[in-house]
């Protein structure tokens, strides 16, 4: 099967998080039926074909499905006058019946000052809408300078009797974007009165973004602040035009930038959502709240299978629902929402082409009575239900959907070690500890566009199978003053200093490398307060001061350091292990195939140098390796000294940037590694290279001590017995 084909056939299910609000203070009571569900509307990003709305269902407000493939519901070069759409809104009528959308009419490829028009829609049944175009340079008079319109929202006046748009625009390169509002005519189709500032910040700053929600006779404006310390903050007014009095604490629950805020509130509760973009983290993060001014972060709480930017939701009846599934729901979108915890959600892999779905489950998984957790839709069949036996072999299941014909799917369920660590991970260094008798991975925290994560955190293990997640050990914007970016490729060393044991941990922050202490092998660190190495050593030209390995030679006993992309500098470390003995900085890159993540070991008299060739967003990235008789050289490269690669028929790509470790007391290696994300990576195009998962194989030797291939695997490594 070739990769495109391979495109078609898996189903992304990633768990990300979208951005949702709705701007009603109780549900209203003129529906057809008890509210049941939440319906989420969406768009998905800035390329081609993703500034679109599209559709998402849930039972529990936490757990959503995309509907029709997350493909969009819509045409937007049909609805719009730019050929996409941003930002949906969508508000039910007063009496139930009706629903209104809006949305920002805009393509982000013609730049962020580009559009001037938003698009209004209505619809009675969420399926057919019909759509116009208001242009506010072209509608009014004395918008010669406006530059852009943005994130339109809708909400019902009651005391004037009419729905009442509010929005974000800005006029002129050195104005600050406002949150203007006006009123739409009867029929929704264009707007009535000229826009008036809705909004005005105390500093005279941006506000963008904006969501009002009306709580116990009040209105929260929820907004971005743009210009002046970003972050969200919240409004109040005892009236929906004004004026508003802006709170004085953001009330975002990270220090991510974020934007793009939404609040909805859960059937038959007392309690509101608020979730926010962390656009440069790449995900969002959910906060629950009982009065709108505490948030509580739920993220745990809730799955995607998704990839959603700024939207809404509203709730809907079970009426409602059937008639969306009954237009866009997919059985082969349907199995594959299972809940159970013990699947690794990330590497659920359904081939649409054979109606085979795999359910990889976590160590120790019991197989014999498993319930995957299936949704439960209305109007939705699956049988049989509840705990299966799947230790002999995969399971059939039938879905039945109203208006198709039942589809009948083989599903197996199996016990795979890799990847070891649940989430997104790279660049893992790896440690024995002869201090507490475990095994630990110091891994690079991924999933963020552009490597722009900016914490470390450490995983700890009995067996090399089994790990616990210790937690953030390392937080740029918490701990480290000199740099507060690209937090990467880290490395640690135990030492015994005067008695006692301690670890310094080596890493990679904007393109600096630093080092941090501490008592315990999970934390927390102290930064030293300086960069160890913060520029390329004399007479290198090009790459960058990044991917730190430290190794001690069990012969002399001597601590040595390197690092570099692009070129490969070694170094002694002095005895405070914190500062470099300048005087044997060595230049030994091995050859052209050299591009980062250099890791060191020993054995039978040998030095081992493992490296990483080609980009971490190619597919072919790999591990190459040489020799040598000291920890400074000469590199003697062998002529087949490939350690790992892509392995095709598994799909299993980008394997590199490696540390090895060995069982104590044995000849028993391993190989830690990361790779892009199974199966969904190699469909990620250059994303995939900030979408890594770490895994363990074994690592095996030749009679002459060449390295024997590793051969990647899903099914991983069998537990170590440490005899301990």
């Amino acid at each position: 099967m070739n990769n495109f084909h391979k495109l078609l056939s898996v189903i992304p299910l990633l768990m990300l998080y979208p951005s949702c609000s709705t701007s009603v203070d109780t549900f209203s009571e003129a529906h057809d039926g008890e509210y049941a569900a939440y319906l989420f509307t969406y768009f998905t990003g800035n390329g081609p074909g993703e500034e679109a709305i599209h559709y998402a269902v849930s039972t529990d407000g936490y757990s959503f499905h995309a509907l029709n493939g997350d493909e969009p519901i819509l045409d937007s070069e049909r609805i719009s006058s730019t050929g996409g759409v941003r930002d949906p809104h969508i508000l039910r009528s007063p009496d139930g019946e009706s629903f209104r959308m809006v949305v920002t009419d805009m393509v982000s490829a013609n730049g962020w000052n580009s559009n001037r028009a938003m698009v209004l829609l209505k619809s009675d049944n969420l399926i057919d809408w019909t759509s116009s175009v208001v242009n506010i340079q072209e509608r009014f008079e004395g918008q010669d300078s406006l530059l852009r319109v943005w994130a339109p929202q809708t909400i019902y006046d009651p005391n004037e009797e009419k729905y009442m748009l509010y929005w974000s625009m800005k006029y002129g390169q050195n104005d600050a974007d406002k949150i203007y509002y006006a009123y739409a005519n009867e029929d929704f189709t264009d707007l009535a009165t000229e826009p008036k500032q809705l909004l005005e910040t105390p500093d005279g700053g941006a506000a963008i973004d904006g969501d009002i929600i009306l709580h116990d006779g009040t209105y929260h404006l929820f907004f971005k602040t743009e210009d002046r310390g970003q972050g969200l903050k919240i409004a109040t007014s005892d009236s929906l035009t004004g004026p508003y009095t802006v709170g004085d604490e953001f009330i975002q629950q990270t220090t991510f930038p974020v934007e793009g805020s939404g609040v909805f509130q859960l059937i038959d509760s007392e309690e509101y959502i608020l979730m926010y973009d962390m656009y440069t983290k790449g995900e969002y993060q959910f906060t629950r709240s009982s009065d709108l001014n505490n948030f509580t972060v739920i993220d745990e709480d809730v799955r995607m299978d998704f990839h959603p930017r700024h939207g809404t939701v509203i709730p809907i009846t079970n009426t409602e629902l059937d008639r969306l599934l009954s237009k866009w729901g997919r059985a082969d979108d349907l199995i594959g929402q299972a809940a159970n915890p013990a699947i690794k959600a990330n590497n659920i892999y359904l081939d649409t082409q054979s109606s085979t779905l795999l359910l990889p489950v976590q160590p120790g998984t019991d197989l014999t009575a498993f319930d995957p957790e299936f949704s439960d839709w209305a109007g939705l069949g699956l049988a049989p239900a509840g705990p299966q036996d799947f230790s002999d072999g995969p399971v059939s299941y039938t879905v039945a959907m109203e208006g198709q014909q039942p589809k009948t799917y083989s599903v197996a369920v199996e016990e795979r070690n890799n990847p070891v660590l649940a989430g997104y991970y790279a660049d893992p260094d790896a440690l024995y500890s002869e201090n507490t008798g475990k095994f630990y991975i110091y891994p690079t925290s991924d999933g963020f566009n552009g490597w722009s994560g900016t914490y470390f955190k450490a995983f700890s293990s009995p067996d090399l199978v089994n790990w616990t997640d210790e937690g953030v050990i390392l937080d740029l914007e918490k701990d480290v003053e000199w740099a507060n970016r690209n937090a990467w490729a880290p490395c640690i060393l135990e030492a015994e200093v005067d008695g006692e044991w301690k670890y310094f941990y080596y890493f990679t922050a904007a393109q600096k490398i630093g080092v941090a202490t501490s008592d315990s092998p999970t934390g927390p660190f102290v930064d030293s307060g300086q960069a160890l190495v913060g520029e390329n050593p004399a007479g290198v030209g090009g790459g960058q001061v990044i991917d730190p390995e430290v190794f001690t030679d069990p012969q002399s006993g001597k601590t040595y350091f390197y690092w570099g992309n692009g070129y490969l500098a070694a170094a002694e470390l002095n005895d405070d292990y914190t500062s470099l003995n300048e005087s044997t900085l060595k230049i030994m890159t091995p050859d052209a195939t050299f591009r980062e993540g250099v890791t060191v070991f020993f054995r039978n008299g040998t030095y081992y140098f493992l490296w990483s060739e080609n980009d971490t967003r190619d597919p072919e990235y790999r591990v190459r390796y040489a020799t040598a008789p000291s920890p400074m050289g000469p590199l003697m490269i062998p002529e087949n000294n490939l350690v790992v690669e892509l392995d095709e028929d598994q799909e299993i790509y980008g394997t590199g940037h490696n540390s090895v470790l060995r069982v104590p007391d044995t000849d028993e290696w391993y190989l830690v590694y990361h790779r892009f994300t199974y199966p969904h990576g190699i469909h990620m195009g250059r994303a995939a290279g900030f979408h890594r998962e770490v895994a363990i194989d074994r690592l095996t030797f030749n009679a002459d001590g060449s390295i024997v291939p590793v051969a990647p695997t899903h099914g991983g490594i069998d537990p170590v017995n440490l005899g301990k």
